[in-house]
């Protein structure tokens, strides 16, 4: 077997995980010479959450970000997560508008794209495939794993082999919520493997405190890849520790040839952050802990923590073992979703308004539209009585979602005339209009010294 290649999170997962994405760009350029001379295989630096809280939190522009960190990582491959037809915001955008921002973001630094969809339904990662190729990209796409009566292990290799046909490059387990343990990845890793001509790369967190182990099985299984940490900021929500693996494997057939004097050197500026962000009380020590309730009820860590604010806002939070409980229900009935971004929020919703007000006389929007198929492919069949319940007889979309969106670039675009600095503030626009204006209204004033910042009425500005 050859080396183990290994991804590095703390630029991006690591502190999004644990931190809320609140690390700075200031934080980051520091390090990032000892970080380009260890070898990683990848570092993960963008997309996620990390476009969003630059504009809403950081006043950061998140395209002068990733230009900085190009400049700072001569060496390396950059990578970014990408959800499929949403981009990086919530909702299923046009063609054209998916097509121009994976341009912009390999044009601005990026190498390897990561692209998944919530519902593992392959026509919602079309778009993103072809574009990320079209423009001479590394296509890395990932399965969101989730475990349920249809999510098998024939499941992820069916959809592996599809995937790969379509032109990946890499494939990825996407093990948001820690579900994948330590023997199931051996297996799994061993039937991709098998199956594929292409890598396989591991993505998986330490929330049920058995990340380590699945990495370690992944890497006997033969993985080609792994995502960690450096340790300042890993465990928990977060991934296992860079340093522990490579540490383990050091001598060995899969050693990764990465230096840990380097490591720790690197380690010891990112404590500092990590003590700036524990001190703005962005690291809640709650999210180091080990949370069983991941494996019980499927919860990924941030999911866990918008459901205890919806009780808290709701003054209900004796209901919370009783809305975990109801998890588990509303995903069956809507057809076994994984729950990562946007799944995880309509389902915990849902949950919580089962709870609150009984089950399914209030339902969300999103709920409806996730019966609807507004969505994508559901992997199973939902509740016919849900379904029926929810949608009184409206017929559901049978198509690919984003064959009925006409394109939108043109609209953005002259929506913001006065504000277009770079041909990339329309894609900061298309995916967070209230936000990205707000931080144009904000630059533009700093550029004039005039404030030129005003509230619409019709389209009110997020608080900060």
């Amino acid at each position: 077997m050859d080396k183990l290649n290994i991804t590095e999170t703390i630029l991006r997962d690591a502190h999004q995980s644990q931190a809320a994405t609140r690390m700075r760009l200031e934080e980051m350029l520091p390090a990032c010479e000892l970080l380009d001379k260890v070898g990683f295989y990848s570092m993960e630096v963008w997309g996620g959450a990390t476009f969003d809280s630059c504009l809403r939190f950081l006043d950061e522009d998140p395209w002068e970000r990733l230009r900085a960190l190009r400049k700072a990582l001569p060496h390396t491959k950059l990578q970014m997560l990408f959800r499929g037809q949403n981009i990086l915001g919530y909702k299923h955008y046009a063609d054209d508008v998916v097509d121009f921002f994976v341009k912009k973001s390999l044009e601005n630094g990026i190498d390897i794209i990561r692209i998944f969809d919530a519902l593992n339904d392959p026509r919602n990662l079309e778009a993103a495939i072809k574009a990320t190729k079209k423009y001479g990209g590394i296509c890395e796409v990932a399965l969101s794993y989730t475990t349920s009566p249809v999510h098998t292990r024939e499941y992820f290799v069916k959809l592996a082999k599809e995937i790969e046909g379509m032109g990946a490059d890499t494939i990825c387990i996407k093990d948001m919520a820690n579900l994948l343990l330590p023997y199931e990845a051996y297996e799994l890793v061993k039937a991709l493997k098998a199956e594929l001509k292409i890598p396989v790369h591991l993505h998986t967190h330490d929330t049920c405190g058995t990340g380590a182990m699945t990495n370690l099985m992944a890497v006997q299984a033969g993985v080609d890849i792994v995502d960690t940490a450096l340790s300042p900021l890993a465990g928990g929500t977060s991934q296992p520790a860079t340093e522990s693996l490579v540490a383990t494997l050091k001598g060995t057939e899969r050693d990764t040839g990465l230096d840990l004097d380097t490591l720790s050197e690197a380690a010891a500026h990112f404590r500092k952050v990590a003590d700036r962000l524990k001190a703005d009380g962005f690291l809640n020590p709650k999210v180091l802990g080990i949370n069983v309730n991941a494996l019980r009820y499927q919860v990924p860590g941030g999911m866990l923590s918008n459901l205890l604010n919806q009780l808290k806002e709701a003054k209900a939070e004796d209901k919370y073992l009783a809305v975990l409980e109801e998890v588990p229900r509303v995903r069956a009935d809507l057809g076994y979703p994984p729950l990562v971004t946007p799944t995880s929020q309509i389902v915990g919703t849902q949950a919580v308004m089962n709870v609150l007000f009984g089950r399914y006389t209030r339902v969300t929007k999103e709920t409806k539209g996730l019966l609807k198929g507004e969505y994508g492919r559901l992997p199973a069949e939902p509740n016919p009585e849900i379904v029926e319940l929810v949608l009184k007889g409206e017929p559901r979309i049978t198509c690919r979602p984003a064959d009925l969106l006409t394109p939108e670039l043109d609209k953005y675009r002259a929506e913001i005339a006065e504000y277009i600095e770079q041909e990339e503030d329309v894609l900061s626009y298309a995916l967070f209009p209230q936000v990205a204006l707000k931080f144009f209204q904000k630059r533009k004033a700093k550029k004039y010294g005039v404030d030129v910042t005003h509230q619409d009425k019709d389209n009110p500005v997020h608080p900060v």
